[in-house]
């Protein structure tokens, strides 16, 4: 039996339709899914096979049309938008193939942007924009904008961004997907570290290779899991976690 509170993410018959003109298309087909704190797991898949749609909706910047999504035990789909808001503040982190920078923000201003939506204090702000530069070896590039940054640099400000809340889960959609491989490893190395340090890492990838490197494989095909290598029973459409 399935420890409930030992999951960060439940989710519970999850469907996700989209109507495009006369047509209906299932992006997501009666998900039910469980991921523990700490765990690191990729979400593998060709185009169209819904893993952009699932890792939409887990970052709360989607709804589904049924089912349960409950994350630090919590049901998130009764929330109005602007509770989502402030859990996606605090408590999700994104980290995106292009990055999503503000282009007129400098580095700094970029990894301070969450905290100043968030309301933190400018001391606390300034603390926390430090350390994230120096973490991430950023320091002599704290006042340069993005077109004044390499594709690595600009990644790894987009990471610290994406970190400087302290958020219970990390979302990566193909993070190295801009990048040379050298590059990408190094991004790769940066998000595992911080697994390591005890955040639930979830990344989106059509790359294999990248997608091994996961402790946990969820397969996606046509809006379902298709296969889970996280769990004993495995079912199209209907992948659980054991305890």
């Amino acid at each position: 039996m399935t420890d409930a509170a030992a999951n960060l993410i439940e989710l519970t018959g999850i469907e996700r339709v989209f109507h495009l003109g006369d047509s209906e298309v299932r992006a997501l087909r009666r998900i039910t899914l469980s991921i523990a704190h700490g765990e690191y797991v990729a979400i593998m898949g060709p185009s169209g096979s819904g893993k952009s749609t699932l890792l939409n909706l887990l970052g709360l910047l989607d709804r589904p049309d049924a089912g349960t999504y409950r994350l630090e035990q919590r049901d998130v789909t009764t929330l109005s938008p602007e509770e989502q808001a402030r859990v996606r503040s605090e408590r999700i982190g994104f980290v995106f193939q292009s990055f999503h920078l503000v282009p007129r923000l400098t580095a700094a201003e970029n990894i301070a942007l969450p905290m100043m939506l968030a309301g933190i204090a400018p001391a606390e702000r300034s603390r926390r924009v430090a350390k994230a530069l120096r973490d991430y070896g950023l320091d002599d590039r704290a006042h340069h904008r993005p077109d004044q940054l390499s594709g690595g640099q600009r990644q790894r400000v987009a990471i610290a961004r994406a970190t400087v809340m302290r958020p219970a889960v990390l979302l990566a959609d193909e993070p190295t997907g801009n990048l040379d491989r050298a590059t990408g490893e190094e991004v790769m190395r940066l998000l595992e570290e911080l697994n390591r340090q005890g955040v639930t890492l979830l990344v989106v990838t059509h790359d294999q290779t990248l997608g091994a490197r996961a402790r946990r494989q969820l397969a996606m095909e046509d809006g379902a899991i298709t296969n889970d290598s996280g769990s004993a029973l495995t079912l199209a459409g209907n992948s659980s976690r054991p305890a």
